[in-house]
């Protein structure tokens, strides 16, 4: 299994962890044409080396052509944006789950509803291009499961538009309930809102006990110095050992009486609250009324959240819940060069014997719109590829 494993040991921002990621091996050039997708001006986004107590690295800067006037966003304004974007709908999902996990945890703090609140530093433009850009890279990696250590938060006050507060910042001690963090290896904010709400948003699991093999180690320069510890962010991806049988949670409710229009929404907001599968059955209940049953498939420590989508999204009373046994074949990811331009590689293993590969998806899609050409051509161009190279 391909992990991404985050070593929060001197925190985690924005700004950093879109440094670890090229440092990674995103190509700058791809994750800037990207962003150029979101339709903002008035910004460049350079990357340069650097170093902290001997660690070198690489750092990220959004240098602003002129002030920002629009810094101030609310959570409908920043949607639309991404909305309007020519970003894949993976990226814009992804995007739109960081901004609502900081738009509710800004709500909590200041007693207000999620779409009232005006985003400060948040919704600055080097803050959308920090929290997107995470997402453009996510998606790019193509990463089975993330994980992460205990968050340091570091100490001492931050000023924000709101003056002078404790760390961490409110927002981020809301963002991080239930999540391992650790107080004081260094005197300043090591953790941002930012940051807080990508781990937030896309770690699986955080655990500072995990067997992996190191496939690559990167590292995101922070703009702090500090003689305390190296303000930096160290990234691995590696490859994780996954039990070929594993048991996993089925959770299902049977619905009669909800508006047709909603399953699609609610099929995105099972997915990002970490599903494995969701899907619908068409069924008969009592007084031969059509109903759907809602079946979902997802690991037990996601019960709760999943538990929560439905019950806040469908009409539901009530969930069952069982244990299945599931038994998967490995999978690798590889890239292929083709003419278009390159694909990820999907490829399942059983007991070493390669069974099936495929092209993903997505980058199927994206190639058919970059090169103007129907997507069964992307297809059997990559399947005489394949053929081929045997």
């Amino acid at each position: 299994m391909k992990i991404l494993y985050y070593d929060c040991f001197a925190g985690i921002s924005g700004d950093m962890n879109l440094a670890a990621m090229v440092d990674l091996g995103i190509e700058p050039a791809y994750l800037t044409g990207e962003l150029k997708k979101l339709k903002l001006k008035d910004f460049d986004l350079l990357f340069t080396r650097d170093q902290r107590h001997g660690i070198s690295g690489t750092r990220a800067d959004v240098k602003l052509k002129k002030a920002d006037d629009q810094s101030h966003r609310t959570l409908s304004d920043i949607e639309l944006i991404i909305d309007s974007s020519d970003l894949n709908d993976n990226i814009k999902s992804q995007s739109r789950k960081i901004f609502r996990i900081l738009a509710e945890a800004e709500a909590r703090v200041h007693n207000k509803t999620p779409e009232s609140v005006h985003f400060h530093e948040v919704g600055a433009i080097d803050s959308i291009v920090d929290i997107v850009g995470a997402a453009i890279c996510f998606d790019h990696l193509k990463v089975e499961k993330v994980l992460a250590s205990t968050v340091e938060l570091g100490g001492g006050v931050v000023t924000g538009a709101h003056g002078k507060l404790p760390v961490p910042a409110p927002a981020t001690a809301e963002i991080l309930q239930g999540i391992p963090v650790s107080l004081g290896s260094a005197s300043f904010e090591t953790t941002t809102p930012t940051g807080a709400a990508i781990l937030a948003a896309i770690v699986g699991e955080f655990t500072d006990q995990v067997v992996f093999e190191i496939e690559k180690t990167a590292y995101g320069i922070g703009h702090k110095q500090s003689d305390e510890i190296p303000n930096v962010l160290r990234v691995f991806l590696g490859s994780l050992e996954e039990p070929a049988d594993s048991k996993e949670i089925i959770i299902e409710c049977n619905i009669d009486d909800m508006n047709p229009e909603w399953y699609d929404y609610l099929m995105e907001e099972l997915f990002n609250a970490g599903a494995k599968e969701v899907f619908y059955t068409p069924v008969i209940m009592k007084k031969s009324r059509p109903a759907v049953k809602i079946s979902v498939l997802c690991t037990r420590d996601k019960l709760d959240e999943i538990g929560k989508v439905l019950f806040s999204n469908t009409t539901t009373l009530g969930l069952r819940s069982y244990t299945v046994e599931k038994k998967a074949l490995e999978r690798r990811f590889t890239k292929l060069e083709t003419e278009f331009g390159e694909v990820t590689l999907k490829s399942s293993y059983y007991k070493g014997e390669r069974i099936h590969t495929k092209p993903e998806y997505e980058d199927c899609k994206r190639l058919a719109k970059e090169n103007n050409i129907p997507l069964h051509i992307i297809y059997e161009k990559i399947k005489a590829l394949l053929e081929g190279s045997g």
